[in-house]
This record gives C-alpha cells, sequence and structure tokens, in this order.
C-alpha cells in the first residue's frame, strides 16, 4: 500500500473512533412536575424530546433550550427547569417542572379610542372623555388544555362587547384546534375618514357606527414549528347618513349598510425563543385574505412578514423585520383599506400618522443591549408563588426603519405623504416585567424634520 493508502485509512480508523466516541442516550422517561391544572399531554405536545429517541451528547442541549422556550411559548407558566439524570447503561430520564400562573383574570380595564396613547397624548390633548371602561375577563387555561374563554365589556366612548373561545387542540394528536368570536360594537363620536394623514372624527350624539362580527377558524398544527389556520368570517356593518355625506368612500357603496363575508388563510413558521420579546430565531408569515359581500367589489389580500434575531454576544442583539402588503382592486371602501399606521405597522418617528393606501413595504431594523436581567424574589411579603417573582430586563437600543405606501387614490385623504419613501431612527429603552409586560420609550427622528418622545406598552393579556 502506498503512502496515500495509508493516510487514508488511517483517517478512516480515526473518524470511526471518534465517532464511536460520541455517546447517544436513549430517553427513557419524561417526569413532569408542578402543572397542577396543566394536562401533561399539553407540555409533552411542546417537547423537542420524546420518550425513545435517541440523542447525541453534542445534542442534547439545543434539545433542552429548544423545549424549554417551546413551553415558555405557552404563555401558561411562570418558570420552566428542565434537568436530565444520566444512567450507565445509556439511558435517560428527563425532569420538567413547572410553576403555573394565575389563570384566571377578571380586571377592569379603561382603554383609549384612539390607535395608540401617543396619538391620544399629542393629538387628542390627553382627553379622558375619549376613554371606554369596563371588565376583561379571560381564563387562560379553562380544562387544562390550553383552551382560553375571554368575555370583554366595555362602555364609554366605544362600546364593545365581546365572547371568544378558542381550543388549540381537539383530537387525540393535537394537531387541529378551533377559535371563535361573537363581537358587537358601536360607535358615535367616530373616525370617518383621512385627511392630511391624520384621522378625522366626527363629534355626535347619535349612534353613527353599528357593527356585529362573528367569525370561526380552524387550525392546523402538523409539526412543532409550523402553523395553519383557515378563517372565515361575518361582519355586518351599519352607519348612518351623516358618514355616508362625508365620506361617500367609508363603504364605497349608496347603501348604508354592508354584510361582509371574509375568507383568511394564514401560515406561520415560528422558531423564536420567546414570542413577546424574541432574542433569537427568525419568524415567517403569510396570509391571503378574501373579502366580498353582495353589489360590493370583491377585494383580495396578500400579506407576509419576516422577522429574524440575531443574538452576536450574550447581551447585544439584532433583529430586521420585513412586512408587505398588496391588495385589489385599487377602488377599495375606506373601512377595508390599510396602509401604515395600524397594528404596528409604522415607521417609527411616523407614530401620529395614519397614510392609506393599498399596498405597503415596511422595514424595521434594531440593535439592543441587554443591561439587566434580573428576578425579584418577593416570597417574604407575598405568598401566592403564581405572583411573588418578578422578572426585570431592561435593554437600551438604536433603531432605523423605511417604509413606504402606495396610493392609488391620494386625492381621497389628500395625502402628503403617501407614495414616498418614510425614513425614521432614533434611541429606544424597553422594560421587560411580570407576565411578558413590555413597556418601551424612544426618541426619533423621520426624514421630514420632526423629532418626537414617544411611548409603548404591550401585554400578553
Amino acid at each position: 500500500m502506498n503512502k496515500s493508502g495509508r493516510l487514508l485509512v488511517l483517517f478512516l480508523v480515526f473518524t470511526y473512533n471518534l465517532a464511536a466516541q460520541q455517546e447517544t442516550y436513549t430517553v427513557n422517561s419524561i417526569n413532569i412536575t408542578g402543572n397542577k391544572r396543566t394536562k401533561t399531554s399539553i407540555l409533552i405536545r411542546e417537547m423537542a424530546i420524546k420518550t425513545g429517541d435517541f440523542i447525541k451528547e453534542e445534542d442534547l442541549e439545543n434539545k433542552i433550550n429548544r423545549s424549554k422556550n417551546n413551553l415558555i411559548n405557552l404563555n401558561l407558566f411562570n418558570d420552566v427547569n428542565i434537568s436530565t439524570e444520566k444512567a450507565l447503561e445509556g439511558f435517560l430520564t428527563v425532569n420538567v417542572k413547572v410553576t403555573e400562573r394565575w389563570y384566571l383574570v377578571g380586571i377592569p380595564e379603561v382603554l383609549l379610542a384612539d390607535r395608540s396613547f401617543n396619538e391620544w397624548w399629542y393629538d387628542r390633548g390627553r382627553d379622558f372623555s375619549r376613554l371606554s371602561y369596563g371588565v376583561n375577563i379571560k381564563h387562560f387555561n379553562l380544562t387544562g388544555n390550553n383552551d382560553q374563554l375571554r368575555l370583554r365589556l366595555n362602555a364609554g366612548f366605544l362600546p364593545y362587547y365581546e365572547l371568544s373561545y378558542n381550543k388549540p387542540y381537539i383530537d387525540k394528536r393535537k394537531r387541529i384546534g378551533i377559535r371563535t368570536s361573537l363581537v358587537y360594537s358601536t360607535a358615535k363620536s367616530m373616525p370617518y375618514r383621512t385627511w392630511n394623514d391624520k384621522l378625522d372624527f366626527i363629534k355626535s350624539e347619535d349612534v353613527n357606527r353599528k357593527r356585529f362580527g362573528a367569525f370561526f377558524e380552524l387550525r392546523l398544527r402538523n409539526a412543532l414549528y409550523h402553523f395553519h389556520s383557515i378563517n372565515l368570517g361575518y361582519s355586518d356593518i351599519n352607519i348612518s347618513d351623516q358618514i355616508t355625506t362625508l365620506n361617500p368612500y367609508y363603504l364605497n357603496s349608496k347603501q348604508n349598510n354592508l354584510k361582509l363575508f371574509s375568507f383568511l388563510y394564514d401560515y406561520r413558521y415560528d422558531l423564536r425563543d420567546n414570542r413577546q420579546y424574541p432574542l433569537k430565531g427568525q419568524f415567517l408569515q403569510a396570509q391571503l385574505g378574501i373579502s366580498g359581500a353582495k353589489d360590493f367589489k370583491t377585494q383580495a389580500t396578500l400579506q407576509a412578514n419576516y422577522s429574524y434575531y440575531k443574538p452576536w454576544t450574550k447581551k447585544i442583539i439584532s433583529s430586521i423585520s420585513l412586512k408587505t402588503r398588496l391588495s385589489l382592486p385599487h377602488d377599495q371602501a375606506y373601512v377595508l383599506t390599510r396602509g401604515l399606521g395600524y397594528d404596528g405597522a409604522l415607521v417609527r418617528g411616523y407614530e401620529l400618522y395614519v397614510i392609506d393606501g393599498q399596498n405597503f413595504l415596511l422595514e424595521r431594523f434594531t440593535t439592543k443591549y441587554k443591561l439587566l436581567e434580573r428576578t425579584f424574589d418577593l416570597s417574604n411579603f407575598i405568598t401566592l408563588k403564581q405572583f411573588n417573582k418578578i422578572p426585570l430586563m431592561v435593554f437600551p437600543n438604536v433603531f432605523f426603519d423605511a417604509g413606504g405606501v402606495k396610493n392609488y387614490f391620494p386625492e381621497r385623504s389628500n395625502s402628503k405623504l403617501g407614495n414616498k419613501l418614510l425614513t425614521g431612527g432614533g434611541l429606544g429603552l424597553d422594560f421587560i416585567t411580570w407576565y411578558n409586560t413590555n413597556f418601551k420609550i424612544y426618541l426619533t427622528k423621520n426624514n421630514i424634520g420632526q423629532n418626537g418622545f414617544f411611548f409603548g406598552l404591550q401585554r400578553e393579556y
């Protein structure tokens, strides 16, 4: 055998021996404790480790971390700990200990009639008459199957009533789920158009809009991180003659009533470590929606969103998010037209604007630094374990956004910001605490020369 042949044999022998030395474990059992209400099968469904699995030593830590993140993302537990016990025979026992949250929550709530706190604070003069008030009752884990029941009753500026139920799994294989809801609302003073990229409100003592809505949603989770849903909805919208006169495009119809049927297909691929405040992973969402009614132009909408989160070190994290929306036909009812300014789809620095349009594209980039991560133990003062530990994380951050809206009828809203590139950037400070509450303050500057100091609040509830 020549020299090259001997070297090849030595390499193969070395590789074989190295592989043989990599210990492989067989998962003998998974023991779960602390779940007094939550069914064990709900937790097993989220585990990246299953009984009978063969796991290499080098893969074990990653599977444990992924299982822990999956359980945290159920939003059922304050704390999740996973440990392992290794036996000489190569068997592995996985121990999972969870601390359940308080699942039944009924709180008085005060809601703003406006899109955000910033709009109410700066543009509406901090008018307390524009508040809705009531009670929000929700059970996060009604039967122990991660099913949620909500009853919401609000009066005040915008009366609103909602009853909804969500059950993630209705089959033995835990792949198919359902969600359904009934909603009724009325409005006296309400936005009837967008003008100069701001919402125009009508002030009235008469009811100008009534809306009844219902939907049924079928969900499929065919893999651990892949989610599909089909939503069938119905909305009955009635507006006053005054609204039709002020804005004939509100329903884009000669009638004051619109009985709208809708279909929405939604796909999500979610590999984030924490859905409320992700620091690692990626998220992809795509939606196809169709809305139609008698004597009404059927509207089709395609929307996509992709986010990527990259930790460069243990403390420095960057994220980028891309979002787009395309819709047809171009001639749309005002009530169905959505550009930038709603549901978090905005260029930071333009919080006080609504830029209507049929299509939009948005990019958001953020780099943050983990300044503080600490859990405060209040067990000496609070005996309930669901409430006696308060986590706190603080992230200073810097960000830059860019986006734009395509508006085929800018004259309908006298838009100055539509069909233009919008950019904004600034500095912020995020506080993440109890039950995934995220409070943020930030300074911005946009490309029309305006500076701003804004607030944000996101709650899991």
